[in-house]
């Protein structure tokens, strides 16, 4: 079946075609009755309009394009849906990609993305050296914001979670509650949440006074498995902590099953905390104390960062960093702290 074209609608609403144009573009006024007539004719008959035109007069597509490790994490689940919403409240579209953890198909991503002409482009990079390459050349062609996790890449902004409070906050509730000795479980050390997470559980395990147990620094991955396998070894060493730290609350999740599995009472025996307040985070037994982070907040700021790259001239403005402040949400997962 043939698409339908301004003719056809201009036929159908009894206008001309000029007419037709300047009331779906809005370019210049026309009566209130004739507008009415060319926009039902346009949905009776499912006139689409012609989007490559548009975005060549206008050079803009407004389309974004975001770039994620695994769309299966709900963590990044999270943070798409907040992006969405962000654009639609602005009539823009989202383009979603997932890198699947590999900096090689992160690129092939990137590279597609510019070549659909993307307004522009939010990524957080699977790995902080394997990943700056395809980012620095494609910030070189579109704006571009590294969200949650980041690169070394000159004059490109980043937006994320201030890891340092993130540990600061859970060390001293864990502290308040009578905790002596801790073990953190994280992923590997490939990206820049990871390392930063673990130097802020170093820097406030130290301040704090809690002893990092014997072995107490376990990488794996962002994935319950890993945190269940992380959780038997620690259970079953000789030097047992109070409480496990988590990177993330999918490892928690994996932490608390091998916590049950072992029999060891959560959080009599042990305690647990995560960080991104994901949606099961309330659902598992116990209930997990973690960090919420302020996923709308992040996605209407990385807007607002790429509509100002966008409209500065060519190689001015990027560079900025803004950590946005998580917020503690206590569970049923560690103890109370004493009145």
């Amino acid at each position: 079946m043939n698409a339908v074209t301004l003719s056809d609608v201009a036929a159908h609403a009894g206008v001309s075609p000029a007419t037709v144009s300047r009331v779906l573009s809005a370019s210049r006024p026309v009566g209130r009755e004739v507008e009415a007539r060319v926009r039902r004719a346009a949905e009776e008959l499912g006139y689409a309009g012609n989007g490559i035109a548009r975005a060549l007069r206008t050079r803009r597509t407004d389309t974004v394009g975001m770039v994620v490790p695994s769309i299966l994490n709900p963590f990044f689940t999270a943070l798409v849906d907040s992006m969405e919403n962000a654009l639609h409240a602005e009539g823009k579209h989202l383009f979603l990609c997932d890198s699947r953890h590999s900096a090689a198909v992160e690129a092939e991503h990137l590279r597609s993305l510019i070549e659909r002409h993307v307004d522009g482009i939010v990524v957080s990079p699977v790995h902080d050296a394997d990943s700056a390459p395809a980012v620095e050349r494609s910030a070189r062609s579109v704006p571009l914001v590294q969200l949650d996790r980041r690169v070394d890449v000159p004059g490109t902004d980043w937006i994320g979670l201030d890891d340092t409070e993130a540990m600061k906050l859970v060390l001293t509730h864990l502290a308040a509650t009578g905790v002596r000795s801790a073990a953190f479980v994280t992923s590997e050390l490939t990206n820049s949440s990871t390392s930063l997470r673990l130097e802020g559980f170093r820097r406030w395990t130290a301040a704090l006074g809690i002893r990092v147990v014997a072995d107490g620094v376990v990488l794996g991955d962002f994935a319950v498995d890993s945190g269940d396998a992380a959780g038997r070894r620690l259970l079953d060493s000789d030097d047992r902590p109070d409480a496990v730290v988590c990177a993330d609350d999918l490892i928690a999740i994996g932490v608390l099953r091998a916590a049950r599995d072992r029999g060891v009472a959560v959080p009599g025996e042990l305690q647990v905390t995560g960080i991104d307040d994901i949606v099961f985070a309330s659902y598992v037994t116990p209930a997990l104390t973690t960090l919420a982070q302020p996923t709308d907040r992040m996605a209407a700021e990385a807007l607002r960062l790429l509509s100002r790259r966008a409209d500065a001239p060519r190689g001015e403005g990027g560079g900025a960093r803004v950590s946005f402040a998580p917020r503690l949400v206590v569970r049923q997962s560690t103890a109370e702290v004493p009145a």
